[in-house]
């Protein structure tokens, strides 16, 4: 007989002398009836006798069996009922009780069954998956088994882990990050801004840099993501290219730090749909035409002279479009001046992967009717960006990133010299 074989007739032996032929033959049709959930049903039944079949193993090491104490003074003393966590839920158990001398001792296993934080964060998956709290009891198989499945023990399994996954992402040190670009924007969450930064480094890789709570986007705020970006070690120098929406706040903040030597790569989809306000209905599809065929040219000279043009079409239509337009040229070009290839510039010439992540934000606080607060807000946020993480990956034409940090040493080379011989 094979090993495996054994193994299973022997496990069936077992349940049948703890429970019964009845009580699994019993389980056998009811999983045919009722399929999976009776199935999930059995499993935790299962998982709750083996919970109880440690504790009382492990009494029974400590003490001995019950008509043979092997240490004096140590012996067995009934049960109570208790309760551990199995997967994702908490189960009720007959907990075996331990004395000794000095009254009560506990149980050595009793501690790791009833930790809680495993629990939090599998509760955290299934609410970043879009369960609410207050659907808490629906989300367990068995709502008469599940010891404490009511929402507010929901929410304060939420509370606990969210917590801890703010203080971690707040604390955690940016020294091993090196940025290679650094995307800035700004999502409103319960009536207040919150401006997140999202870093691609040397390697191609994604992560999120840190988030900072304002009333809006202004140069206050952003002044405090750049203390905080030092406080914890972040690498920001004028070799990094920052992409954002034209937001005022972040951009004089920039500006002010980092000044001519700035690389800014301006989000041209806001100034798209600026255009279209502008224009009356019969231009606008013109427009939505000749603005990103501009943007999608790969010289910079030919995409300059496609965006001037535009310009002198808008002039003869809406003065105060064409003047809109004007204003924001070189940041819109800061790649093709860069002359960073097509697939990189892709990644880059837009804010789009910070929005694709807002969009995991929203999907996944789906469920939240009101903040409860500016903790509650940083809380889910940081919960969120750091799930965000665990499925980010290498950008697109990262191949190419050596290549367009070198251009840009090569410029600011140049630059250097051209200020020291004036």
């Amino acid at each position: 007989m094979k090993h495996a074989t054994r193994q299973r007739k022997h496990t069936t032996t077992i349940l049948k002398a703890l429970r019964g032929q009845d009580w699994l033959v019993d389980h056998l049709s009811h999983i045919l009836q009722e399929g999976k959930q009776s199935l999930d049903r059995l499993l935790q039944e299962l998982g709750g006798m083996l919970a109880e079949t440690i504790l009382e193993l492990d009494r029974e090491e400590q003490a001995g069996p019950d008509y043979q104490p092997k240490t004096p003074g140590l012996y067995t003393w009934a049960a109570q009922p208790g309760f551990v966590f199995i997967g994702d839920q908490k189960m009720p158990v007959m907990r075996p009780r331990l004395r000794g001398p000095d009254g009560e001792r506990a149980l050595r296993t009793s501690a790791k069954l009833k930790e809680r934080q495993a629990f939090s964060e599998a509760w955290l998956g299934k609410a970043l998956r879009g369960v609410s709290a207050q659907k808490y009891r629906e989300t367990v198989v068995d709502a008469a088994h599940a010891f404490g499945g009511s929402p507010t023990s929901g929410s304060t399994h939420l509370i606990e882990v969210t917590t801890r996954k703010l203080k971690t992402f707040k604390d955690r040190s940016l020294e091993a990050f090196t940025p290679f670009a650094v995307f800035l924007d700004t999502i409103h969450r319960g009536g207040a801004a919150f401006i997140v930064a999202l870093g691609i480094d040397r390697a191609g890789q994604k992560r999120v840099l840190g988030f900072w709570q304002g009333a809006t986007e202004n140069h206050e705020v952003c002044e405090e993501w750049l203390a905080d970006w030092e406080r914890r070690d972040g690498h920001l120098t004028a070799r990094v290219l920052f992409v954002t929406d034209g937001g005022g706040g972040i951009r004089k903040t920039l500006q002010a730090r980092y000044g001519q030597k700035l690389l800014h790569q301006r989000c041209p989809i806001p100034k798209e749909r600026n255009l279209q306000r502008h224009l009356p209905k019969r231009w606008r599809k013109e427009a939505q035409r000749r603005f990103p065929s501009a943007l999608e040219q790969t010289s910079y000279r030919e995409a300059k002279a496609m965006l001037t043009e535009l310009e002198r079409w808008l002039r003869t239509l809406n003065e105060s479009a064409a003047d809109s337009l004007r204003e924001a040229f070189e940041e819109w070009l800061t790649l093709h001046r860069l002359q960073v290839p097509a697939l990189l510039r892709k990644t880059l010439h837009a804010t789009n992967p910070i929005e694709s992540m807002f969009s995991t934000v929203r999907e996944c606080e789906g469920n939240i009717k009101r903040y409860r607060g500016s903790h509650m807000a940083q809380r889910g946020l940081a919960a969120v960006c750091l799930h965000c993480e665990q499925g980010f990956r290498k950008v697109k034409g990262f191949r190419e990133i050596p290549e367009v940090i070198r251009t840009i040493e090569a410029e600011q080379a140049a630059e250097q010299k051209e200020e020291a011989a004036a």
